[in-house]
């Protein structure tokens, strides 16, 4: 009797899965800038998911995104300023195509290279830390929110943020855990305190979190207030009232009470 014998088959290594990446921008009437910046996002040597969530525009913002190869996401909720309900959309949207990182981008960078993604992506990436922000070189005349309000605020109610450059950064990157754990929050801003809220959740969570140097940023919302910075009265509102309502949360008021006048 012969036996036939089969070859012994060998399962060839399978290669490391890699983390999967996905870069959110929140726009609203960007049509001048959407597409590049989604353009510039998929160089990006982590292969990220491009989405847009699109916040009711007027112009061809959606139309340009898609045809970069972005996914369009419509905003869930008809309102301005609405950054914050972006960003919630945004997250739950990456959460259900299975996003292990997360990061946003302004969507108005006329700058943005795909070595500013890389380098804000690499820290989260590697699991080196649990959020990292952008932050860069500014004109004298931009930041006036930062510098004004969020910063100050930052020092006298919540002193273990008050070292980052740029607490309103719109280029943050985070695991999904993180973002995913602070979605669930009723108290996530709608507007434009939702920076702000972020970093200081995210701290008093516990989270590791770093700054990550990208340079000068140019973006063509500065252009609106480059001569009148009381067009800013609305965001400087809305993150001085998000960030007193943490501290309320936190019971950090009774710091007012070591300020010296």
């Amino acid at each position: 009797m012969t036996i036939k014998s089969e070859a012994k088959q060998t399962t060839p290594p399978s290669k490391k899965a890699k983390t999967k990446l996905c870069v959110i921008l929140p726009a609203r009437n960007e049509a001048e800038t959407i597409a590049r910046c989604v353009a510039t996002a998929q160089k990006s040597q982590y292969e990220p998911e491009i989405l847009v969530v699109d916040g009711n525009s007027s112009d061809k913002t959606r139309a340009e995104a898609k045809s970069a190869g972005a996914t369009v996401v419509k905003q869930s909720r008809k309102l301005f300023p609405a950054k914050g309900v972006a960003m919630k959309d945004g997250v739950k949207e990456a959460l259900s195509r299975g996003a292990e990182c997360i990061m946003f981008l302004d969507a108005d960078i006329t700058n943005l290279t795909p070595k500013w993604i890389d380098r804000l992506a690499k820290p989260v990436m590697e699991k080196a830390c649990d959020m990292s922000r952008g932050y860069y070189q500014r004109a004298y005349y931009d930041g006036a929110v930062t510098k004004l309000v969020a910063k100050p605020l930052s020092l006298v109610f919540f002193p273990e943020i008050a070292h980052f450059n740029q607490p309103l950064s719109g280029e943050i990157c985070a695991t999904a855990e993180l973002f995913r754990k602070l979605a669930k929050s009723r108290d996530w801003p709608g507007g434009w305190g939702v920076d702000i809220w972020l970093l200081i959740e995210s701290a008093m969570n516990d989270y590791l979190i770093v700054e990550v140097y990208l340079g000068t940023k140019v973006h063509t919302s500065r252009n609106d207030y480059q001569n009148d910075v009381a067009m800013l009265s609305k965001m400087a509102e809305q993150v001085s009232l998000t960030t007193f309502k943490e501290a309320i949360k936190f019971k950090r008021v009774d710091n007012l009470k070591r300020i010296r006048l």
